[in-house]
């Protein structure tokens, strides 16, 4: 997968990047720095892209 592909993430995690990415450049911050923070901040809250079952984290 090249870098920048977010082909591997589900629709949610794609929609939540862009709410925390318009929050980010409505902070004042550069539009590809906002765009980093926001995709670093779902990788956190969710553990990065689509994961098949076997080995994930339990709530």
């Amino acid at each position: 997968m090249p870098s920048g592909d977010k082909s591997s993430y589900s629709d949610k995690q794609i929609r939540q990047a862009r709410h925390i990415e318009k929050s980010y450049e409505h902070g004042g911050m550069s539009e590809g720095t906002a765009v980093k923070r926001a995709w670093a901040t779902v990788n956190k809250l969710s553990g990065g892209g689509k994961k098949s079952g076997s080995g994930r984290k339990k709530a």
